[in-house]
């Protein structure tokens, strides 16, 4: 465990066409926005911040949504 208490947090790269992925979270997620989706590299945190709010889900289930837009 390391001194936060965040043992099995690990960090989140974006990988793949975001363009693509966008568009794959947008249809399943009718809600989400383009403003939701913004995505500067080296700012994943913020993104998976705003996805957690909007999606009303942990950064786990987050994380799990966006790998499955990877590779599907």
């Amino acid at each position: 465990m390391d001194k936060d208490g965040n043992k099995d947090q690990q960090p989140f790269k974006i990988t793949g066409n975001w363009k693509e992925q966008c568009q794959k979270l947008k249809e399943e997620f009718s809600h989400l926005k383009d403003s939701d989706l913004m995505f500067e590299k080296g700012k994943e945190a913020e993104l998976l911040g705003r996805l957690e709010n909007k999606l009303s889900k942990n950064r786990e289930e987050v994380i799990k949504i966006l790998n499955n837009t990877q590779f599907s």
